[in-house]
């Protein structure tokens, strides 16, 4: 009796583990089996050993199950002590029909983004970055109309960003930085998209008055080949806590209101921005550089309330504000660059002791500058503007 009950014991125990790891859908199973075969470990990591198909795939590093479905794939977590995997991503990943989130961390991933991820109707989170990703975004990614978060960056696409990109409805996070993606901005429809960053890439064209939601609050679009206006699109971008356009060719006026938005860090420089620039209010903006552009007309003492203030290279004129004055002999001005312009004058003492963590250039305006301070290099050795470059 003892043994027979013994040997039934242990038929019962062999099935439960066979069902244990035998319950996840054929479908996924293979697709994981496709997957892995395409996909190395790195040197010096054994992130992918737990793959062993003789047990519980829903145990394997970075997969994730819900009933006898995958439903995330985290592919190479640091905190497994993974440096990254190699290979390809496989086109069986569109096999994972329940699949909400993607991830491959830093690694050496290459080749190009599989179409059949489009076929992942719930996926909420791709994020593939810091790889070799190359080719061009597929425009079926257009397709996924619950996607929020869409992280492809520090890759090598190339070609444009499919306008059916920009109309999934969901979106609240793009990071497309650091590749080489070419053509226009598409416009991005989605009412609760909060970060968009293109910057790093060869963009070119104009941006739209209304091609870019009210509900961004961090905006890069920098080192790219961008021209046109903004001050339209830009005044209705109201909730923007940071705000980087530099490196570009943008043209037109900087909009008042735009400083008295929440922005920590305001950074413009280098474009073509022209005309006066007139803050509504006194600027509580940490740092603003509006440097290397040709911005006209008096500097307004609305700008002495911020911290680092970079105007120079511009075509600025008349007398420096004497709350200039105040605020950076008192240390609150850490950075007052003014440089390069066309100055003409600034009331502060020859004498006066500008606070060692304080910086302020004043060289190559129509002016002496009356103080000695340390400039930047690249501002040059000439004190002063000549005098035929300073009448009128």
């Amino acid at each position: 009796m003892h043994v027979v009950s013994y040997a039934l014991f242990l038929v019962a125990l062999f099935q439960c583990r066979f069902l244990a790891f035998a319950i996840l859908d054929p479908i996924d199973f293979l697709a994981l089996q496709s997957i892995r075969k395409s996909l190395h470990d790195l040197p010096g990591s054994n992130y992918l050993a737990s793959w062993d198909f003789t047990s519980d795939p829903c145990n394997f590093a970075g997969v994730y199950c819900a009933s006898d479905k995958v439903v995330a794939l985290n592919l190479g977590d640091p905190r497994a002590g993974s440096p990254g995997l190699t290979g390809r991503i496989d086109s069986a990943i569109g096999k994972l029909s329940a699949l909400a989130e993607l991830s491959i961390v830093p690694g050496r991933i290459y080749g190009s983004l599989p179409d059949s991820i489009s076929q992942l109707k719930g996926l909420r989170f791709l994020a593939i970055s810091r790889n070799f990703i190359s080719g061009n975004i597929p425009v079926t990614l257009g397709r996924l109309r619950r996607l929020k978060t869409l992280d492809l960056s520090y890759n090598q696409l190339t070609g444009g960003i499919p306008r059916s990109i920009g109309t999934l409805p969901e979106l609240t996070n793009v990071i497309l930085c650091h590749n080489h993606l070419s053509g226009s901005v598409p416009p991005f429809l989605s009412h609760g998209l909060t970060r968009l960053d293109l910057k790093h890439n060869a963009l070119s064209g104009s941006l739209a008055p209304y091609s870019l939601p009210p509900s961004l609050q961090s905006l890069s679009l920098s080192w790219n080949r961008l021209t046109g206006p903004v001050d339209k699109l830009l005044s209705r971008l109201n909730h923007l806590n940071y705000l980087d356009l530099s490196l570009n060719q943008f043209t037109g006026p900087i909009p008042g209101r735009l400083f008295s938005f929440p922005i920590t860090n305001l950074q413009l420089e280098r474009n073509s921005f022209s005309g006066p620039v007139q803050p509504t209010e006194p600027v509580t903006i940490p740092t603003v550089d509006l440097s290397h552009n040709r911005l006209s007309g008096h500097i307004s003492p609305m700008f002495s309330t911020v911290q680092n203030l970079y105007l120079n290279n511009n075509y600025f004129t008349g007398q420096v504000p004497a709350s200039f004055v105040d605020r950076l002999l008192s240390a609150s001005i850490r950075i007052l660059y003014l440089q390069h312009n066309y100055l003409t004058g600034i009331e502060i003492s020859p004498t006066a002791e500008i606070p060692l963590r304080s910086s302020l250039c004043l060289q190559y305006n129509c002016m002496v500058p009356p103080v000695q301070t340390a400039c930047p290099l690249k501002a040059g050795k000439m004190k002063t503007r000549p005098a035929f470059q300073c009448k009128g």
